[in-house]
């Protein structure tokens, strides 16, 4: 029989926390409970964990602090949790490498949908990253195995996780108009709204990686009204807004 999947919900408020972990516990999830940062990392190293619910107000350490942490050796999945609306908030979170972002009060019947969803998609990816192949641009090396970005030098290029997976979902559909809404399906697997910048964002952040004159992209191309595409033929952008 396949255990069950396991649920880490980090909350200092007690009763959201209980609330949290009753109802995916109701939903046959198993799960640990956790106030603050410590307690965060005593269950992760003393055992396997498919999903973290992170809130960022957290005492001492705040969530952000914690999911930076988290990354420099880990890609569990992470949904944030947060009383916050700032759009700058979701940004970070989802740059230091959070998949996901939900503000309370929240629907708990769509939360355990979108948990549900990004503990099947990250499973997924982690499959198929074993045998996927390199994707090489004129002398970077995208390894979508080791999460790796080489530039022509032969340096590794740091990219936060959203700026990996937005390039990584571009690259390997190169030459095919990507909208916002399916490149922040790859992002965070939400849905993009009209004022949601999250995406222009990460693509001005990845063309000052990769575009010799980020503001005249060759590679990255923006398609004014619906989205971006990543190019197999040079060719110069004059306006890269």
């Amino acid at each position: 029989m396949k255990p069950a999947d396991h649920i880490l919900v980090v909350e200092d408020e007690p009763v959201t926390r209980a609330t949290l972990a009753g109802y995916f516990r109701e939903a046959g999830y198993r799960v640990s409970e956790a106030e603050d940062g410590a307690g965060l990392w005593s269950v992760l190293q003393s055992s396997l964990v498919d999903l973290v619910l992170l809130d960022i107000k957290l005492p001492g350490e705040d969530g952000l602090s914690l999911l930076r942490e988290l990354r420099r050796n880990s890609e569990i999945a992470v949904i944030m949790v947060s009383g916050k609306t700032d759009e700058v908030d979701r940004i970070i979170g989802l740059e230091l490498g959070a998949h996901d972002y939900v503000t309370k009060p929240f629907n708990t019947r769509e939360l355990l949908a979108r948990a549900k969803n990004l503990i099947r998609l990250t499973r997924r990816a982690r499959d198929a990253n074993r045998d996927t192949p390199l994707h090489s641009f004129d002398g970077w090396v995208l390894n979508k195995g080791s999460r790796q970005l080489t530039a022509p030098s032969g340096e590794d290029v740091p990219l936060t996780r959203g700026e990996f997976d937005l390039l990584s979902a571009l690259v390997s559909s190169a030459g095919r108009v990507m909208t916002r809404d399916n490149l922040l399906d790859h992002v965070s697997h939400r849905d993009w709204q009209p004022n949601d910048r999250t995406i222009d964002v990460l693509v001005g952040r990845v063309r000052r990686k990769i575009e010799a004159d980020p503001k005249r992209p060759r590679r990255l191309i923006t398609v004014h009204g619906i989205g971006y595409v990543f190019t197999n033929e040079m060719r110069d952008q004059p306006d890269a807004r």
